[in-house]
Formats: C-alpha cells, sequence, structure tokens
C-alpha cells in the first residue's frame, strides 16, 4: 500500500472524508481484518457481521460511510475502497473530538465475503478473561502494549446494560455486586440499569467523567475503581498491563502516541492488496 495512492488519483478523498466522518464511527478490525467485511448486508449465501453478537444494536454509521462512498464514487469511481473509508473515517472521528492522529496508508481493496461466526469468535466480550482478549490481540499481530492503548477507545461511547449487569446484581455467580466497583458509580448504575430484561438496551457512557472527548480519563477511571466493563477494570489487576494503566492515566500525551501507533498497526490487520477483492460500488454489497 502506498500514501499517496488515493491523494493524487482522487483528491477530494481526504476533504470528503473530513466533511462526512464528524459522526463518531469505530469499527472492529478484529474480526476477519480491515477489509470492510464487516459492512456487508446479509445474503442467502452468508449471514454478515452486522447481526453478530458483539455487533447487535452497537455498531453505527453504516449511513456515513454509504454517504461518503456515494459522493466518492461520483468523483472518481472503483477508486476508493470501503476499506480505505474505514481507516481514514475512524482517523478523522477521533480528530474531531480531540483525540491524536495517524498517517494513514491507502489501497486497500474489500472483501467479498463476510463470517457473522468469526465476528463472534474472534471480536473480545466485556465478560471474557483478559487472557483470552490479549490471545485475540495477539493472534492479529498486536501486542501487550497495543492491548492498553487499544482500549483507551473506551473514553467515548456507550455500552448497553446487558455487557456489564452481572456486575452490579451477581458479580461471578455470587448473588452480589463486583468488590471492586465504587460505591457511588454502583448506585448510579443500578438505578440506570435495573436488574430486569426490560433494562438490558438501556445505555451507559463508557467514560461518565468526559463521555464525547477523547482523552485519559479512561485509564484514572480504571486506577479508582470506576472502570464500566469487566474488561477495562481488569488491566488494573493484571502485572502485565497495570503499569501501562497507570502510566497513561497520567500521561495523555504518551497515551496518544501510542494509540496512533496501534491504531496503524490495527488498520493494517488482513488487508487485501492487489488483485485480491475488489472495491465495492456500494459498501453492503459485492460487486457481482
Amino acid at each position: 500500500m502506498q500514501l499517496s495512492h488515493l491523494v493524487y488519483i482522487c483528491h477530494a478523498t481526504i476533504i470528503i472524508i473530513t466533511y462526512t466522518g464528524k459522526k463518531l464511527i469505530m469499527f472492529n478490525y478484529l474480526s476477519k481484518g480491515c477489509d470492510a467485511s464487516v459492512l456487508l448486508d446479509d445474503t442467502p449465501y452468508f449471514t454478515g457481521e452486522k447481526n453478530a453478537l458483539p455487533n447487535h444494536n452497537s455498531l453505527r454509521g453504516f449511513e456515513v460511510i454509504d454517504d461518503i462512498k456515494e459522493h466518492l464514487e461520483r468523483i472518481c469511481p472503483s477508486t476508493v475502497s470501503c476499506a480505505d473509508i474505514l481507516a481514514l473515517a475512524a482517523r478523522e472521528a477521533i480528530d474531531q473530538i480531540g483525540g491524536p492522529s495517524w498517517p494513514v496508508q491507502l489501497g486497500r481493496r474489500d472483501a467479498t465475503t463476510t463470517s457473522k461466526e468469526a465476528a463472534e469468535q474472534q471480536i473480545p466480550s466485556p465478560i471474557e478473561p483478559l487472557e483470552n482478549i490479549t490471545a485475540k490481540f495477539f493472534s492479529k499481530g498486536l501486542d501487550m502494549k497495543d492491548v492498553v492503548a487499544l482500549s483507551g477507545a473506551h473514553t467515548i461511547g456507550f455500552a448497553r446494560c446487558f455487557t456489564f449487569k452481572r456486575r452490579l446484581f451477581d458479580f461471578q455467580g455470587s448473588g452480589r455486586p463486583d468488590p471492586v466497583l465504587e460505591f457511588s458509580l454502583l448506585s448510579k448504575l443500578q438505578n440506570m440499569c435495573p436488574n430486569e430484561d426490560a433494562s438490558n438496551s438501556n445505555l451507559a457512557p463508557l467514560d461518565a467523567t468526559s463521555t464525547m472527548t477523547f482523552d485519559n480519563e479512561y485509564y484514572r477511571n480504571i486506577v479508582y475503581n470506576t472502570g464500566l466493563l469487566e474488561s477495562d477494570q481488569a488491566l488494573i489487576k493484571d502485572r502485565r498491563t497495570a503499569p501501562t494503566v497507570y502510566y497513561y492515566s497520567n500521561n495523555q500525551f504518551s497515551f496518544y502516541n501510542d494509540f496512533a501507533e496501534s491504531m496503524v498497526k490495527l488498520s493494517n490487520v488482513g488487508v487485501l492488496t492487489g488483485t485480491e477483492g475488489q472495491i465495492r460500488y456500494t459498501c453492503g454489497s459485492v460487486n457481482y
């Protein structure tokens, strides 16, 4: 892949991405990689990733990507892949809310298939042991620093109650709340997510301190036992990850640098280039 590939061929690309990508878009590359497979709608031939359990009623922003693609197809048809749009849009979205920027190599091509099963197996769960989560990162060529740095994306956004409710009422089958969870936060969350199925889809901020600002408050929350997800709070309990959590909690600049480096690595996981895949005409379906 060459960084200049699309800038010369289609000079409007960056301008359109910057203009349209103001909504926050975070797509998980840990399934098949950065090949835009997550954008494919279900067909008679495969069930896609959109409705996989980790993504169902969770991923947002598909219409933003579709809008960007529609603009680009008018200006430079069959040139800019949906995978490149995702990579650029993720960077622009983070930049819009005060986060770091990073170079995005271009020239990815789009997958022609997708897999709900792969998404459910490879995307980390918020109640999964840290050992399992790190193994999934390692399988993609990422390391322990990437695990901690990329977890910092939880400084923005929301989680549905069902992803953390057991911490509030029945932690690990104990019949009691997670003893680590700070009491005042526990009380607020129990009000937001009462112990009934009807509350499962209610939303709580991943970072209640600065919900829509990209900063290092996520790590400070973990240090003070106010991390929302089990998988977040687990980072402070493991001797391999705890020092980095403490470091980022006091060094936002270092977190920004490491997050940017990790995003470069993540956006190059499982890419298709050359004659692999295709450049889709629309991001929700393959070319036939």
